[in-house]
């Protein structure tokens, strides 16, 4: 007796996603995507916490927005738990893009001070896509504690961040900018500078705001 076509097609697609070739995979949980079922749903979460091609993981990421919410994010929370993490950062990343806010327990003052860079800018991303109405003074609070974290690319993702939360950040930039610590007063006044002007490149903003913390505000001008 041969096997249900349906059954066939399912293990075929999730054979694909393990596929050795970076391009199969890609085109597989393009598959998924266009036509989602429940069945695909552990799959694509088990292979975003292990997918080592960036652009195979949006992919991954794209299918999983596909399907219901219902299905997604209580497995979703569970896999920010894990203790790899790919699994934790790619998890976050999925919850930012889906935007459920029943999601918003799991983002916990763990995870957005997580040790690994990439899982503390999902979770920051994450959070203030799905921070409820009125957390948002609570959640600046903590994302302020981590001014002056990491590089460039760190630092900006967190500084965008504190941006998008708005006006409640002004009170946390201020404290920042007298920091004992000149990484945390640099980081503020950068940020400070990118509330400002939008359009204003982070590189110049930082550059400048060091110059400001080892020169002083004076510097500003000349």
């Amino acid at each position: 007796m041969t096997m249900p076509e349906q059954d066939t097609e399912t293990i075929r697609v999730l054979r694909g996603l393990e596929d050795g070739r970076a391009s199969v995979r890609l085109r597989t949980a393009l598959a998924v995507g266009a036509t989602p079922g429940p069945h695909f749903v552990d799959k694509l979460i088990e292979r975003c916490a292990i997918e080592p091609e960036f652009y195979v993981r949006e992919m991954l990421t794209w299918a999983l927005t596909r399907h219901s919410a219902s299905m997604t994010v209580p497995e979703l929370m569970e896999q920010i738990r894990s203790e790899r993490a790919q699994a934790r950062s790619q998890a976050l990343h999925t919850l930012s893009k889906i935007g459920d806010r029943q999601a918003w327990p799991a983002i916990t003052r763990a995870l957005l001070s997580d040790p690994d860079d990439e899982v503390a800018r999902s979770a920051w991303r994450a959070a203030v896509v799905l921070v409820p109405d009125g957390q948002e003074h609570e959640l600046a609070a903590v994302l302020s504690g981590q001014f002056g974290r990491g590089e460039r690319e760190t630092q900006l993702s967190l500084s965008r961040a504190l941006i998008a939360l708005g006006e409640v950040i002004l009170p946390f930039l201020q404290a920042a900018t007298t920091d004992p610590d000149r990484r945390v007063r640099a980081h503020a006044i950068a940020t400070e500078r990118l509330l400002a002007d939008p359009d204003a490149g982070f590189e110049f903003a930082i550059e400048e705001a060091k110059r400001v913390v080892v020169l002083g505000p004076t510097s500003q001008d000349g």
